[in-house]
């Protein structure tokens, strides 16, 4: 799975005349590491300690790259933080969104699938792409308060 990943973006940077760079994968490798839905801030730093010659701006650019190439998908929870996920060919899910500490916890449901597709075939609607977000508090936010 990774190693599609690095080709697709490989491919990608190639076809627009970018260069291959050694940042660019050490950012990727962090990245593909990660199964979290990640900031540019939170992988900056993640990479810092390691790696101190690569700012801010190459993170914020390189994430921007992975979105075009396809490989990373853009996703705004409501906090003004873009935050960036793996795109799994074929695989689609949903997110929790806890508005008290954070947490972002995926979920896969295929009744709501259904029934999303049930609404929009009554409505002569067909879905091309979606995205459900359900905010709220997450078991541990709700025994602190």
């Amino acid at each position: 799975m990774k190693r599609a990943k690095k080709q697709i973006f490989h491919d990608y940077i190639a076809k627009h005349g970018l260069k291959s760079t050694r940042q660019r994968d050490i950012i990727l490798d962090a990245f593909l590491s990660t199964d979290r839905h990640l900031s540019i801030e939170e992988l900056y730093l993640r990479l810092r300690a390691r790696h101190p010659n690569i700012g801010y701006a190459t993170v914020y650019r390189t994430l921007k790259l992975f979105a075009e190439s396809g490989i990373a998908r853009e996703m705004q929870f409501g906090d003004g933080q873009t935050r960036y996920e793996h795109v799994l060919e074929g695989e689609h899910h949903d997110h929790l969104v806890c508005t008290g500490c954070g947490a972002i916890i995926e979920f896969e449901n295929e009744a709501i699938e259904k029934l999303q597709n049930d609404v929009a075939a009554a409505h002569g609607f067909v879905i091309t792409t979606h995205k459900l977000e359900l905010y709220g508090l997450c078991a541990a936010c709700r025994k602190e308060g």
